[in-house]
This record gives C-alpha cells, structure tokens and sequence, in this order.
C-alpha cells in the first residue's frame, strides 16, 4: 500500500511545504491573497483558497507550483519540502 499522507505534530497531512510557504509569506508580509496574486502572475492558476488548503496541508501540491514557489521566494525547492525530522511523528 502506498502512502500519499504525512504526520507532522500529531496532524495528517498531504504535503510538507505547506508549513514553509506560510512561513515565508509571513516574512513577505503578504496575504494569501496576495500569494494566489504572484503565483497567478508567474502563470499559475490558483486562488486565495487553494493557498489556504496548501498551508493547512489539505492539498498536495504539484511540482509546477513548487518550482514556482521556490521562485517566487527565491529559495530551493528543498528548502520548501523539508522539515526538522522531529517534527514528524507516526
């Protein structure tokens, strides 16, 4: 069986970006918003709701978004999938 979800504090989720990209759109001072506003500019097609799903880990999150992410952020994509490992729990 494969398995699509991860735990992260005790919660499941479907990705472990969604963490970081709230992070760095705090720092940005931005809005969800204004994320789906950037990530609109940059070609992708997503709205204020689909950033809040992203955040709270209720929707993966495709490649073509991540690259574009780490763009937008002018970071790594490793930068964005990754987590201290003690913050995964099964």
């Amino acid at each position: 069986m494969y398995k699509n979800k991860v735990f992260i504090n005790g919660k499941e989720r479907n990705n472990i970006a969604g963490l970081n990209i709230e992070k760095l759109r705090k720092t940005k001072d931005w809005s969800q918003n204004d994320l789906a506003i950037a990530l609109q500019n940059h070609g992708i097609d997503v709205h204020k709701n689909a950033v809040q799903e992203m955040e709270a880990g209720k929707r993966f999150i495709t490649d073509i978004e991540l690259k574009t992410l780490a763009k937008i952020f002018n970071t790594l994509i490793d930068d964005l999938v990754s987590l201290p490992e003690d913050k995964y729990s099964k």
